[in-house]
């Protein structure tokens, strides 16, 4: 290129020039097909994966939730630790409200009348003792059930362990910690979850008890996949069943279950298209080869004052199953914004194809 093309001769020139390119027509069947291919594949993409698929001409936005339940049931047991005994919902959902969450005790170790005084540690390698020498009054560590008092005592007939000052009697690890659960008729048990959803770029609100749901239908449904799979109440069974799960295996020490709420809605469309999809699956580490602190429990206690005015407590483990409630989603509407991003996007790939 001269000189002067580059550099022009006068401001007047350069700004009222207008150049445009060459173009060679080239005779081939093979350079014809290619360049049709790769036309067409650039209109599939644009047409088949950016607006189609990905439903490019839509905005879209991220859900806000929330979430409440409500926890149905009653069990009845009797054994030789704790006796004849009915269980509410009073008693086995612990605490009665969380966020996104519930609680269901399935199996417990139950101590009662525990008060403030000395007794034998519970026997293991660090509490075994011969004499008063091997216990360190005031020693404790994060495994010891109390302070150690320098005394070393009988534990049973052939055992001596440290004396502690603790809650006493102290907690014997065993009692009801085998299968069945003692609670197994949880099961059985039924959850109604109240979700809400909102879109707020849309202006969208929306719940999971859908507008055809009446309360008689909600009085009578279980959620079930092929014939109720919009009724919010789910039996605890079966969604532990659904994630492949056996429930009267995984109530005996525990575990945490998800509950996997997913609204994907295209707004295009009728709000009645709008709805949830439930999934269930298993959360906690469950591995045959890694079994060390299988399942969920925590300990907590109920405290009482004796006529005399000394404090006691009954001391629970709670072994059960945790329940995750997990909300995702998002929502979409046409926008010509975006449809014209994407549709311009797809034209200049198609510029760039004719420039080869």
């Amino acid at each position: 290129m001269s000189e002067s093309r580059i550099c022009c001769p006068s401001l007047y020139r350069c700004i009222f020039e207008y150049e445009t390119p060459r173009s060679v027509i080239i005779r081939s069947r093979k350079v014809g097909s290619f360049n049709r291919f790769i036309q067409l594949a650039i209109l599939g993409y644009i047409i088949g994966w950016v607006l189609v698929w990905q439903k490019g001409y839509q905005e879209f936005d991220s859900i806000i939730s929330s979430v409440t339940t409500k926890v149905k049931g009653i069990a009845v047991t009797n054994d030789s630790h704790l006796g004849f005994r009915v269980w509410d919902v009073a008693d086995y959902v612990i605490p009665p409200q969380e966020e996104l969450s519930f609680f269901v005790m399935t199996n417990l170790i139950m101590t009662r009348d525990q008060i403030q005084a000395q007794c034998p540690e519970v026997p293991d390698d660090s509490s075994k003792c011969t004499s008063d020498s091997n216990c360190t009054a005031g020693f404790s560590d994060v495994h010891s059930s109390g302070i150690q008092t320098g005394r070393c005592v009988n534990f049973n007939e052939t055992v001596r362990t440290c004396e502690v000052q603790a809650w006493c009697p102290l907690e014997i690890n065993g009692v009801n910690d085998s299968e069945p659960a003692l609670l197994k008729a949880a099961d059985n048990f039924t959850v109604l979850i109240k979700n809400n959803i909102r879109y707020p770029k849309f202006n969208f609100n929306k719940r999971n008890i859908l507008p055809n749901i009446s309360s008689t239908y909600l009085k009578t449904c279980i959620f079930n996949r092929q014939t109720d799979p919009y009724c919010p109440i789910f039996r605890l069974g079966d969604i532990v069943h659904e994630a492949g799960e056996d429930f009267q295996k995984m109530a005996v020490e525990g575990g945490v279950m998800g509950i996997q709420i997913r609204w994907d809605c295209d707004l295009d469309k009728s709000e009645s298209k709008c709805v949830p999809t439930y999934t269930f699956r298993r959360l906690d580490n469950k591995n045959p080869n890694n079994n060390v602190a299988p399942g969920y429990n925590f300990r907590f206690a109920k405290y009482y004052k004796t006529p005399d005015g000394v404090e006691s407590r009954t001391l629970i483990k709670a072994y059960g199953i945790r329940f995750d409630v997990m909300v995702f989603g998002r929502a979409g509407k046409f926008n010509i914004i975006p449809t014209l991003i994407n549709v311009g996007s797809g034209l200049a790939l198609l510029g760039l194809v004719s420039m080869f």
